[in-house]
């Protein structure tokens, strides 16, 4: 098992160096061995041109078994100790994304797959060479599996490397995308105006999937204009169920054309929702777009992505609405 993830670390190093990713001696990478055991580069290594011997064994806690470890050692034990789910992570400095945040805060994509698996990417304080406090970057992590540290680089989680690297590389090509689109935007007349997004109006909040959150929602869908002609123009009919894990709470919302028709404590439906109480919290306060949570593996849907995917403007639009029955 270890010399099988030494070999995805030395293979995910250099893909990340051939992409233009890294350069020079910057960027880490680290995957869990075990429940006490994380494997790391070492510090100093050249991850383009990892050896076996670059790759150093750690505790949980951030002692160094043998070799020299990579400064960011706290900062990826932090992330194991907080998100067990998480298997590894990578950090890189990656040039388009870092000039971007240099002055900005955050980040949306403008095509549709990058916002799938993307969302709104943040990007914290980072005041020190390493990472000292890595609580804040923990806290983003919870919601998104990337995350930006502001003059230093980027960090990606996930359940294996392959999906980690392709964070890092999509929000490179997305950031470039960015920077094509506002030169265009900037020599050509006029351009659209993106509207900010807003958070969920100040007002009643509800126990989360109460019988009252769940009739709120009704009514709201029901009688939003929009989502009628969004879901007329979709023939959106189909059955969604929700499920709350730590409790098996389900409900199951029937739409026809985009209206629900009935609801039922049960999750008998053609497409499944489930996720932690955490996690629908932080969807019904628009910290985290179901989609995105969906991609990232944060929330699990069973069914046919392709086919709910005929959905998109309608779903989106409940989500929308959701965010109006915040949770206490």
């Amino acid at each position: 098992m270890s010399e099988q993830l030494k070999h995805k670390i030395i293979t995910t190093g250099k893909l990340l160096w051939d992409k233009g990713l890294v350069f020079g001696f910057n960027g880490n990478i680290s995957c869990r061995l075990d429940t006490d055991t994380v494997l790391i580069t070492a510090t100093g290594a050249c991850l383009g041109f990892l050896k076996q011997a670059d790759i150093v064994t750690i505790t949980a806690a951030g002692e160094v078994i043998g070799g020299l470890a990579s400064s960011e050692r706290l900062m990826h034990t932090a992330i194991y100790k907080a998100l067990p789910k998480v298997q590894c992570v990578v950090h890189t400095h990656t040039t388009y994304t870092n000039g971007f945040f240099l002055s900005n805060d955050r980040f949306t994509p403008k095509t549709f797959e990058a916002q799938f698996y993307l969302g709104e990417v943040k990007a914290i304080a980072q005041t020190t060479p390493s990472v000292t406090d890595p609580a804040p970057v923990v806290e983003v992590l919870k919601m998104n599996n990337i995350v930006v540290l502001k003059n230093h680089g980027v960090v990606a989680v996930g359940d294996d490397l392959l999906n980690a690297f392709v964070l890092i590389q999509e929000l490179e090509e997305q950031v470039k995308m960015d920077l094509v689109d506002a030169h265009y935007r900037d020599t050509s007349a006029g351009g659209a105006v993106v509207p900010k997004a807003t958070g969920p109006a100040v007002g009643r909040k509800y126990k989360l999937f109460s019988k009252e959150q769940i009739e709120e929602i009704v009514r709201l869908v029901n009688s939003d204009a929009q989502m009628q002609e969004l879901g007329g123009k979709t023939a959106m009919n189909m059955a969604l169920a929700v499920i709350l894990d730590e409790t098996g709470q389900a409900h199951r919302f029937t739409f026809k054309n985009g209206r629900i028709t009935q609801v039922a404590q049960d999750a008998d439906a053609e497409f499944v929702i489930n996720a932690p109480e955490a996690v629908w919290r932080a969807v019904f306060s628009r910290q985290i777009d179901p989609f995105v949570a969906t991609t990232q593996k944060k929330m699990h849907l069973k069914g046919d992505f392709a086919r709910i995917s005929k959905w998109y403007a309608p779903c989106s639009r409940i989500f929308q609405l959701w965010t109006k029955v915040p949770v206490e």
